[in-house]
């Protein structure tokens, strides 16, 4: 599906970061070629179909290679997962470090790491992540430990350059602003509770995001907080790359 959503100026260069269908080569850490290859193709059918409804014979099948090559690489179905989450947390760690340690002011930051976020959730159906969950506990807990150690530090990050922007309001506390903000996304962005309802994870999270940061930001930056309000309201409607 093509955006074709009137972004404006604001938005339009910022949806393009999304997770290129293949990862460049530098974040294949010196793997060979077939290895390669084989997290390409276990990453596509994975996303889809959740884990473990995808068999290591339908991976050769795909890649043209014998189960026994894959198993030479990856001597569990489990350890091709871990090595597709490493690169992948990898990368999203990586973009959006570069983005909050940038210059830029806090509209773009905002609009760049949403983008980011929302180009690889976006990718991952709800099966996948229940999946995940239940039957790759360890792998469950590289996610949950990623999250909590990079990307929440990187968005306290965020929040306190509106606060120091005058973005937020002066009454605002960024340390209880951020734990407000841990607090709703643990208890709403995960398998459990987005399986009861029809909201996307890329939803919940932008929604969340709209809630609470138009809801502290300061009505005398009339200006930035329409931009930061169309760029959550742009972000929202997104549905699929």
């Amino acid at each position: 599906m093509k955006f074709g959503l009137p972004f404006g100026p604001f938005f339009e260069p910022h949806w393009k970061l999304i997770i290129p269908k293949k990862f460049p080569r530098i974040f294949v850490m010196g793997e060979t070629e077939e290895k390669e290859r084989i997290i390409t193709a276990a990453r596509d059918r994975f996303f889809e179909h959740g884990f473990s409804k995808v068999t290591v014979d339908e991976i050769a099948s795909d890649l043209g290679m014998s189960k026994k090559t894959v198993y030479k690489f990856f001597p569990t179905k489990e350890d091709i997962l871990k090595g597709i989450v490493a690169l992948m947390t990898g990368f999203v760690e990586r973009k959006i470090e570069s983005i909050v340690a940038s210059d830029k002011p806090f509209e773009d930051k905002l609009a760049e790491v949403l983008a980011a976020i929302g180009g690889i959730v976006r990718r991952i159906s709800p099966v996948m992540l229940d999946d995940m969950r239940r039957n790759t506990p360890a792998v469950w807990r590289q996610l949950e430990a990623f999250r909590s150690e990079q990307i929440f530090p990187k968005i306290r990050r965020l929040m306190q350059q509106a606060k120091e922007e005058g973005v937020l309001r002066p009454d605002v506390n960024v340390d209880l602003f951020f734990l407000m903000f841990l607090s709703v996304a643990r208890g709403i962005v995960n398998p459990q509770t987005l399986s009861e309802h029809s909201f996307s994870a890329d939803e919940a999270f932008s929604g969340i995001f709209r809630i609470l940061f138009l809801g502290a930001m300061s009505p005398a930056s009339e200006q930035r907080y329409r931009a930061v309000e169309n760029i959550l309201a742009a972000h929202s409607n997104l549905r699929s790359i």
